[in-house]
């Protein structure tokens, strides 16, 4: 419950800020998608490593700035050749973010489950 708490604060946090920050450029737009579906990526991807118990700071912390990273100079590559490849790793990162989310349902659905059967039991 402590949790959820803390979550529902930092979200309401990072509304406030985002409501009152100053807007993007849109040359710098493609940049600012790529980057906000990593971090997305590896925040769902913790989440699912949470629930497997295999969750690592160190591997969360190095695939949040590598995948931010490598993604950005796709972008950077790809506008250099008038191509757009950051469409690419937008697609990457939506197919990992859903795939994601099916498992973390999953063991949401064994939980819920499991709880209930051991009320029948009792």
């Amino acid at each position: 419950m402590k949790t959820v708490i803390i979550s529902i604060v930092y979200i309401a946090a990072g509304i406030s800020l985002g409501m009152v920050a100053p807007t993007v450029p849109y040359a710098y737009s493609s940049y600012l998608a790529i980057a906000i579906m990593a971090a997305f990526d590896s925040i769902i991807g913790a989440w699912v490593a949470a629930t497997k118990h295999t969750f690592d700071m160190s591997i969360f912390v190095s695939g949040f700035f590598v995948n931010a990273l490598i993604a950005i100079s796709f972008t950077i590559i790809g506008e250099s050749l008038n191509v757009d490849i950051y469409l690419a790793a937008i697609f990457v990162f939506v197919f990992r973010i859903f795939n994601n989310l099916s498992q973390i349902r999953r063991f949401l659905l064994e939980e819920m489950s499991k709880k209930k059967a051991k009320k029948l039991e009792k």
